[in-house]
């Protein structure tokens, strides 16, 4: 392990970003991916309409932590953040416009549950992102002990064949930090982790051979409620990728499974909260065995196991989805 200087990154105080609020995924097979999001990984349908679902955490104030879209090719729609106020929004998108990054749309009211004010971009790899504020809070509810379902959605991860690009992407124009990364003795650097608050991360980028989502991390109660959860789904039959196990970078547990189209999701509780003013990144070797996993109770980190992060290609590059 290797302790790297500060990151130099927007200070805290000047982000506009404030949090992760939903990633939205278009299927073929729509009714078997609501199916498995709704019934066995535990998410709630607060609006549907034919080929459309917004799904949330029943847990969290957000409207919705997942969307899925039936269309013709498998593809992520877009990833959306919070920000604090419509005068945020507007300034994140003079900003970014004035960089030369590529607006999808111009900030204005949002149509989807919840409303509020927002805007939709092109990041270096021609991934969808929206920015919003002002979305109407959900009627949420605190998750039980022993409810082994999502409280939020905790993280989301991206492939991509250039990561050094894309995280100066996110450190430059959006003002995210490097809270750690992840490193191989022969392949170098391989995953950064990056944070907008004092969660370790709401967003990493990871080295793979092309763009794609690598995974959606959902949160959960606590140990109890994360373990019953990877037992259910096992139980269930799903095919599970790697875990149940705890990181070291971000101290979180994880169990790994695919979706019915072959999305990684994840189960995972106890995130570090970090302080931003003492906290410095780390460069950890993930060939060490505690790195990769603390317990020693997850199936060996291989090629197999990286090989079904990959994902497909990412179709809706440069792309923007029609809702």
């Amino acid at each position: 392990m290797i302790i790297l200087n500060g990151d130099a990154t927007v200070p805290p105080n000047e982000r506009l970003i404030t949090h992760l609020r939903h990633v939205d995924l278009a299927v073929p097979d729509f009714g078997r991916e609501f199916a498995f999001f709704t019934e066995t990984w535990g998410l709630k349908a607060e609006n549907t309409e034919s080929g459309l679902a917004f799904l949330a955490a029943e847990g969290s104030p957000e409207n919705y932590c997942v969307r899925l879209r039936e269309a013709d090719q498998k593809r992520i729609d877009l990833i959306a953040f919070g920000a604090a106020t419509s005068a945020d929004v507007d300034k994140l998108a003079q900003r970014l416009a004035a960089d030369g990054v590529r607006l999808v749309t111009e900030p204005d009211v949002l149509k989807t549950p919840g409303g509020g004010y927002g805007f939709r971009f092109f990041d270096n790899d021609g991934r969808t992102i929206e920015v919003s504020s002002g979305v109407e809070v959900r009627r949420h509810r605190q998750v039980e002990e022993g409810e082994s379902i999502p409280v939020r959605l905790s993280h989301v991860v991206v492939n991509t064949p250039n990561p050094e690009a894309t995280v100066e992407f996110y450190r430059s124009h959006l003002g995210f930090a490097v809270s750690d990364t992840l490193m191989h003795p022969r392949m170098g650097e391989m995953m950064w982790f990056l944070r907008t608050n004092p969660f370790h991360h709401s967003l990493a980028i990871a080295r793979g051979p092309h763009v794609a989502l690598h995974h959606a991390s959902f949160e959960m109660r606590g140990l109890d409620e994360y373990l019953r959860g990877t037992g259910r789904l096992l139980r269930a039959g799903v095919e599970k990728v790697w875990g149940p196990g705890r990181h070291t970078a971000g101290n979180n547990t994880f169990s790994y499974f695919l979706d019915p189209h072959g999305n990684t999701v994840e189960y995972t509780t106890e995130l570090e909260q970090l302080d931003e003013d003492t906290w410095h990144p780390h460069l950890y070797d993930f060939t060490e065995p505690m790195v990769a996993d603390q317990w020693g109770t997850a199936n060996p980190m291989n090629e197999l196991v990286a090989s079904k992060s990959f994902n497909d290609p990412d179709l809706g590059v440069f792309h923007a989805p029609p809702i």
